[in-house]
């Protein structure tokens, strides 16, 4: 989210390139690179209309500015400035891994991804831990939908890379797009170890553990779920659904003990007031008292999960 904001803060301050002077320009190029931000059409306008006639003022900047640009033209089609990119790269920086990396990004740009294989091995075969090769590799794997050979190579990468959180939470979604839930929530403990105190860790844990099923992974995923709410300071409202709806399922249980069932009625009618009045509190603010159609509809789904349930006692401790 604080990626995010910070995009959204960037597009604001954006001028039409005509009211740019050069050295805006350049700054504004540098800022996406600080940022990691690619917004390739404004790089290629910024180029195009300011900074290309007077690359010359840039000094040894020149050469990221040009991977810069080299990577925003091929995220555009715009093969003739990834030609004349690639050209002054590669006079610069000759069997350079880098340049040899955005020549196969141009490949798969292409489509042509038997191609941009062998080059991304060839670079492996002289650097066997370059991160950003091997992630290429697998992002093309998966855009191919070759999910499993794309499980494969990213397993393959964790082993030397593990502390990489991005790739853990990429294994998970790969897992789940083959229902490999098992699998999935292993990835997910391992993103959990790095970092206990993250809520949303702990409800997609929560979620693929409730997922699995069975009475032991339903009041595994209510405890993750209430860790979650815990956390999140009870803001998490996905987390809250999650609670009230496996504590439901728990007290649905004919096998519970009857202390343990009251205690599940407790969660599910708990969670469900913390629902209903951050619902309430959304509608207030926004001025619209009755709401609309669809939470309507999403509050009346909560009560008839509910309905008939024996209500004892105050709040869970959680």
């Amino acid at each position: 989210m604080h990626a995010l904001q910070k995009s959204l803060d960037l597009l604001k301050s954006i001028k039409m390139t005509e009211n740019l002077s050069w050295s805006e320009a350049r700054d504004e190029l540098r800022k996406y690179r600080e940022t990691n931000t690619r917004f390739s059409e404004r790089v290629l306008e910024i180029w195009e209309d300011v900074i290309c006639d007077s690359q010359h003022r840039l000094g040894d900047e020149i050469w990221v500015v040009l991977e810069q640009v080299c990577i925003a033209a091929i995220d555009c089609a715009q093969d003739g400035i990834v030609t004349d990119c690639l050209r002054d790269l590669d006079a610069q920086f000759p069997d350079s891994h880098r340049v040899q990396r955005l020549a196969a990004m141009r490949e798969e740009g292409r489509e042509r991804y038997k191609e941009a294989l062998r080059l991304y091995d060839s670079i492996l075969e002289q650097d066997p831990a370059n991160s950003l090769v091997r992630k290429r590799k697998i992002a093309m794997l998966r855009t191919q939908n070759k999910i499993p050979d794309a499980i494969t190579e990213l397993a393959n990468y964790l082993k030397i890379f593990m502390n990489d959180l991005e790739a853990w939470q990429e294994l998970c979604d790969l897992y789940l797009k083959v229902q490999d839930y098992a699998k999935a929530a292993h990835a997910m403990e391992e993103l959990i170890i790095s970092h206990p105190h993250h809520h949303l860790y702990q409800q997609r844990y929560a979620e693929i553990v409730y997922t699995i099923g069975g009475s032991d992974n339903i009041e595994m995923a209510r405890s993750y779920f209430a860790n979650a709410v815990k956390l999140s300071n009870q803001t998490n409202i996905r987390a809250l659904y999650g609670l009230m709806l496996t504590a439901n399922s728990l007290a649905a249980n004919p096998k519970l003990p009857p202390k343990a069932k009251q205690d599940n009625t407790r969660y599910a009618a708990w969670a469900k007031a913390k629902i209903e009045a951050k619902h309430k509190q959304a509608h207030q603010s926004s001025g619209d008292s009755k709401g609309s159609k669809s939470e309507k509809a999403l509050m009346d789904s909560v009560e008839t999960m509910l309905e008939g349930m024996q209500l004892n006692g105050g709040p869970p401790q959680i």
